[in-house]
């Protein structure tokens, strides 16, 4: 005799969902364990319920893994190596003071839990390219877009990324989003074979995390909401 599904208040509801939100984490060392076909094909078809502007669904991606994976990593860091790529300007120069004094708070932490100086650029340089391994994770994606589509439709893939962020780590999976990849768009392209109309938006490193690993250990703090959001037209 089947047993009756469980079920949930709707306060035990949001606490899971609220749980698992607020314990992803971007890690940056995994375990050599691999990921299965159907759980990555499971997590992705979670993600493609984010909402985008008129239903396009804008998002494209490319999974890989085992001996491509480790092919294209290879081509990822010999062409880094070479500064074949773009000089990446993630931000703006001059950065607002408000952001820069959180990304000096960043690359401090960061680099403390890896046992780096921030002056050893070829210390730096070195953890650099662990990104175009995905460091270390059994799984990598690419994600593109689009490049005709407005900046409203960037922001759909922000929304699918962290559906999909979410869906892993709802499933014990944790992953690691990398706006690293974006500058090496031409070669992505070519082992990837992608349409000229597309181009790379971000990649994200996938699978079991190492708890272990002091860079993992590390915690990015984050705003209040009274210090990021204006409330109107509630009680006082």
């Amino acid at each position: 005799m089947a047993e009756a599904p469980i079920e949930w208040s709707q306060e035990a509801v949001a606490r899971c969902v609220a749980d698992v939100v607020s314990s992803r984490r971007a890690v940056r060392a995994f375990k050599p364990e691999p990921l299965r076909r159907e759980d990555v094909e499971d997590i992705l078809q979670a993600a493609a319920t984010a909402p985008s502007g008129a239903n396009i669904q804008p998002w494209r991606v490319y999974v890989v893994s085992g001996a491509f994976k480790n092919d294209l990593a290879n081509a990822l860091v010999a062409a880094f190596r070479a500064g074949t790529a773009p000089v990446p300007a993630h931000f703006p120069e001059p950065l607002p003071d408000v952001f820069r004094a959180r990304l000096t708070d960043f690359g401090a932490r960061y680099y403390a839990s890896l046992g780096i100086d921030r002056n050893d650029y070829r210390a730096r340089a070195r953890q650099t390219e662990q990104n175009f391994s995905f460091f270390g994770a059994p799984v990598g994606l690419i994600i593109s877009i689009d490049r005709r589509l407005k900046p409203h439709s960037w922001i759909d893939i922000g929304l699918f990324a962290q559906n999909l962020m979410i869906a892993a780590k709802a499933r014990g999976i944790d992953t690691c989003p990398q706006v690293s990849f974006a500058p090496f768009h031409d070669l992505l392209a070519a082992h990837l074979h992608m349409p000229p109309e597309e181009v790379t938006a971000f990649g994200m490193a996938m699978g079991y995390g190492d708890p272990e690993a002091r860079v993992n250990q590390t915690r990015m703090p984050r705003e209040r909401v009274q210090d990021f959001a204006r409330l109107f037209g509630f009680p006082a």
